[in-house]
This record gives structure tokens, sequence and C-alpha cells, in this order.
């Protein structure tokens, strides 16, 4: 009997990491769900649980790197291994401001934890993927493509997520780690709901996208356990826009 495969998912309490940590559930993984809101974690583990699924909940701040060994700690000592890791925290901060508006205090909240977080949870995550290979996916932003007025703390911190990507996919190319990111357009999270309050403002977000809607949180899991999986051994330093045909325009 082959050994279970587990993922680790960060920011798994709400939205995407959710909806992707019950897709790892639901093709067999077990799954260390990490996030700051305890209480919606463990409603997590038992929903996936009572699915029939393996999970833990580790509550962890990204920013904070004593947190996030802590995290690695007890994802191995749960599972003894981690084979896929889905790097999804993030913030975005205070937008909609002109640049020179912009507060250093926003500049340091947005990149502690969408840079430098990602990087302390890759860097966490490298030896323990290395042992056995296996995929880390990092959730990039379609602002990490492009250009969006208004959003430049948030632009700017999504496209060093994918800069880290695709230079650490290149480093580790050859050692049976691959890296990708995923690069979601409008997808309708709560973080979604907080830029796009009304209806009018909903409406005119869905028909800026091809498809002329905004995306499901099952959609972007679905790419992003397209890129774990081993099948997929050939693709690596990439980022996938999810976008609805957004960036195609």
């Amino acid at each position: 009997m082959s050994q279970k495969l587990t993922a680790l998912v960060t920011g798994a309490t709400s939205g995407i990491g959710a909806a992707t940590a019950k897709a790892f559930a639901s093709q067999g993984y077990q799954v260390v769900l990490s996030g700051r809101r305890a209480e919606q974690g463990e409603a997590l583990v038992q929903e996936i649980i009572s699915n029939g699924g393996e999970a833990t909940f580790v509550q962890c701040d990204i920013s904070d790197p004593a947190q996030i060994q802590s995290l690695i700690q007890i994802s191995l000592e749960a599972y003894g291994t981690i084979d896929a890791a889905f790097n999804n925290a993030g913030i975005e901060g205070d937008i909609f401001v002109p640049f020179h508006e912009q507060s250093i205090e926003n500049y340091q909240q947005v990149f502690d934890i969408n840079v430098r977080g990602v990087f302390l949870c890759m860097k966490a995550q490298i030896p323990c993927i290395l042992k056995n290979g296996g995929a880390i996916i990092n959730n990039a932003s379609i602002s990490g493509l492009i250009g969006f007025a208004g959003m430049s703390l948030y632009t700017a911190s999504k496209h060093a997520v994918i800069g880290l990507t695709k230079a650490a996919a290149l480093e580790y190319a050859q050692s049976g780690l691959r890296i990708n990111a995923v690069a979601p357009g409008a997808v309708e999270t709560e973080m979604y709901q907080r830029l796009a309050s009304d209806l009018a403002i909903q409406e005119q977000v869905a028909a800026s996208h091809p498809i002329g809607r905004a995306g499901q949180p099952e959609e972007i899991a679905n790419t992003v356990l397209w890129l774990a999986d081993q099948k997929n051994s050939f693709t690596t330093g990439q980022c996938i826009a999810c976008d609805g045909g957004y960036t195609a325009q």
C-alpha cells in the first residue's frame, strides 16, 4: 500500500485556500491547513473529516519565522512528509490609494505577508519536499502580470511572488521539486467582497472579464491540484493565469 501524500495550504480558512484544502482532501491527500483564524480552521478540518478525509489545522501567521517553523514541524509530526505546498495566504492592504499617498506602514504590512511570508514559507518547505520530490504552488494574481492603477503595492508584491517562483524553480529544476504559481483574476472570496462591495461594482468587474463573470474558488483550486500532480512533471517555473481571459485582452 502506497503512502498517502500530504499537502500544506496556507491561508486556508476561507476562499481559495479553503477550496484548495478541500480539493486536496477529495483527492486523497492528508491536508495541513494553516491560517490565523482558529475557529474557521477547525471547522474546515471537521468538514473534511466528515467527508472521509484527513486534516489538521495549525494556527500560523506567515510573517513570523518561528510560527512557520512550528507549522512545518507539526506537519511532519502529523504525517511524516510534505509533498505539495500551496502558499496562498495574502492581503490586499490599503488599495485605490494614489501612489504618493501610500503609507510606509501599508507597504510594510503588504510586503511582510505577500512577499516575505511566501519567501519564509518556501525557505522552510523546500528542504522537506526535496527529500521525496513534489511541488510548491504560490498564489500570485493577475496583478503580478499586469499593472492596476490604485493598487501599486499589492501589484508590486504579486510581481515579486512570481519572481520568487521563477527563480526558485530554476534552482531546483533538476532536484525533483517543481515550483509554479497561479494568477487568479477576480474570484468570489472575502477579499473580492471587500473590493467590490456593491452590486454595480461587481457587475463592472464581471463585465471586464471576457468570460462574463468572476471566478469561483474551486476553479483556482483545480488548477493548483493540476500543478501539484506529478503527472504534470514537465511543468515548472510557470505562472498560470486563471482569469476568464482577462490578460488575453
